[in-house]
């Protein structure tokens, strides 16, 4: 095999790397999500192990980057991509940390209706799973035109984590005891840890528009593309 044919093929094996840990995540929040679902703290329990998976992945990752460099003398193109993964990981990581933060707070909701919980929280854990799963199929296809799609749900994220965060704000200010208000503080860290999530969703289909591009600018998406 010859030294480029090798080095594509390493280069592949970094982006097969990074799809295996956005799946991880995505398992990792699904079962948070269906544990805030059903305020579960057992199903919970399942998410720490695998964000300790995906911790180790970051790392294996990163050392795998750091040869790359070291080793190949790699071409501006083919930087991106190295450069673009060691970004991808670290936000990879820290949106398993927020799939764990929601596991934690579970353990101090269990037991609470389902109906005393804003709709929206659980709209919002729905919405950014959606758009970590878009961003994975867009990385595949190193589509920029769906990562900024991915990029602009965000807003509505936004939105969500608002009408939430007033909701919560109501009940806190009509807690009766410092137990109460402790349980909404969970429901808002709830909300928090989704709305973090979709911001680093968004962070990844930045370097993704940065590795194909090479330019962080927005993508000029038609009207009638956005709407599909």
């Amino acid at each position: 095999m010859k030294p480029r044919e090798h080095f594509d093929q390493e280069l592949q094996q970094l982006s097969d790397s990074i799809m295996l840990m956005a799946s991880r995540v995505e398992e990792e929040m699904s079962i948070a999500l269906a544990a805030y679902e059903r305020m579960d703290p057992t199903l919970a329990s399942v998410v720490g192990d695998l964000d300790r998976q995906v911790n180790k992945m970051r790392f294996e990752i990163e050392d795998r980057c750091i040869l790359l460099i070291a080793k190949q003398q790699p071409a501006a193109r083919d930087l991106r991509l190295i450069i673009a993964s060691l970004n991808m990981i670290v936000d990879l990581e820290r949106m398993g940390d927020q799939a764990k933060g929601v596991a934690k707070a579970l353990r101090h909701l269990h037991g609470r209706p389902r109906g005393t919980l804003p709709p929206e929280i659980g709209a919002m854990g729905h919405m950014v799973l959606d758009m970590l799963r878009q961003i994975k199929e867009a990385y595949a296809n190193r589509d920029v035109v769906q990562a900024q799609k991915v990029a602009n749900m965000d807003d509505e994220v936004d939105k969500l984590y608002a009408r939430a965060f007033t909701q919560i704000m109501y009940q806190l200010a009509g807690s009766g005891s410092l137990q109460e208000a402790e349980n909404e503080y969970e429901v808002l860290r709830v909300a928090r840890e989704f709305e973090r999530f979709g911001d680093l969703v968004t962070n990844l289909a930045e370097r993704l528009i940065f590795l194909v591009t090479g330019s962080m600018d927005e993508v000029n998406i038609e009207p009638d593309v956005a709407q599909n």
